[in-house]
């Protein structure tokens, strides 16, 4: 009995550390970002299309595409040269198919967002693409309190 208690104290502190490592790699998302996640997801479900899986890599480029458009107090899908495919591609994640929704605000909440998004028929058409596996999700903030949201969407290649 006395070395199986060892024993099972090295696999419940392996496992733990196995899961705490898991959770780095997977950024938290702010509680904006989860509702247009949620809402997402629940348009998609309505229509009967599968969920969008979180990407840490996506979420990654979302953030820093956001960030950009607050610091240039600019709402694009380009800037610097770079369109959303340039982005992803930059940002290590290989894609066969990619799309983005972005979009400012003073203030609205992210149901507001959402609800523009899906009466644009461009950016219902991304949310809902049948095709896209994935999403990454980001906010940044500017110095005049302008919040700017971005979608990216995409599709993993396949390899062969």
């Amino acid at each position: 009995m006395i070395r199986v208690m060892p024993l099972i104290a090295v696999f419940a502190l392996a496992a733990a550390v196995f899961a705490g490592d898991k959770k780095e790699k997977e950024p938290g998302l702010t509680e904006e970002e989860k509702k247009i996640l949620e809402l997402t997801n629940k348009a998609r479900e309505e229509e009967k299309l599968p969920p969008l899986k979180l990407n840490a890599l996506l979420i990654k480029i979302a953030r820093g595409h956001s960030a950009n458009m607050a610091k240039q107090e600019k709402m694009e899908h380009i800037l610097d040269d770079k369109n959303p495919t340039d982005r992803v591609k930059e940002g290590g994640y290989v894609a066969s198919r990619t799309g983005e929704n972005i979009a400012k605000t003073n203030g609205d909440k992210p149901e507001t967002i959402f609800k523009l998004w899906m009466e644009s028929p461009h950016h219902k058409e991304n949310i809902l693409r049948e095709q896209f596996e994935e999403i990454g999700v980001g906010i940044g903030r500017n110095a005049q309190g302008e919040i700017y949201y971005t979608q990216v969407f995409a599709t993993p290649k396949k390899r062969r």
